[in-house]
């Protein structure tokens, strides 16, 4: 019977080891996979918070926000220094989108043939911006018929207002070739 104590020990020995074993080897690939998703997000990050890419997203995000005419969301990407232009500061070019953007339904911008320069903590993104959206009203023939046919595009100057990589306000909008009446 010492015998087959002896045996059933060793036996338990070895399984013992052999479960010490996998589970290290377990924990060595759980270890492997969380440091290769650890990279793979810091890259991912990385190459997100870059200034161009910054810039290029916070441009798509505002054309965005003004088409759903989500006016928070819109105000949010305005710095409070904003001027552009045709005069308008902070305050003017909310209260004038909103007038506007009321009587548009259906309102579709896309950007077409979209660049971003940036220097320091200026970003620069131009782009032709092509309105569309249903033509029962006034308004939406008149703005398409202006911005649809411009010879220049858009550029949108952006300011990196902090230390942090996604901290970006729009100061300018610029668009030689765009007129607007004093009336307006």
């Amino acid at each position: 019977m010492s015998t087959v104590r002896a045996v059933s020990c060793g036996t338990a020995d070895r399984l013992a080891k052999g479960r010490v074993l996998q589970s290290g080897v377990l924990i060595r690939h759980y270890i492997y996979i969380v440091v290769i998703a650890g990279l793979a997000v810091g890259l991912y990050l990385a190459r997100l918070w870059q200034p161009e890419e910054q810039v290029n997203k916070h441009s798509e995000h505002l054309i965005a926000a003004l088409t759903a005419k989500n006016w928070n969301k819109f105000g949010g990407f305005i710095a409070n220094d904003y001027h552009d232009q045709w005069d308008n500061d902070r305050t003017a070019v909310l209260q004038r989108t909103r007038e506007i953007f009321r009587y548009l339904r259906d309102a579709k911008m896309a950007a077409v043939a979209a660049s971003v320069q940036t220097d320091g903590r200026r970003g620069y993104w131009r782009a032709t911006i092509m309105v569309d959206g249903r033509d029962d009203n006034e308004v939406m023939a008149v703005l398409k018929e202006r911005v649809n046919h411009l010879q220049s595009p858009f550029e949108f100057e952006w300011q990196h207002m902090s230390g942090k990589p996604w901290d970006w306000k729009l100061v300018a909008v610029r668009n030689p070739a765009l007129t607007i009446p004093a009336e307006y």
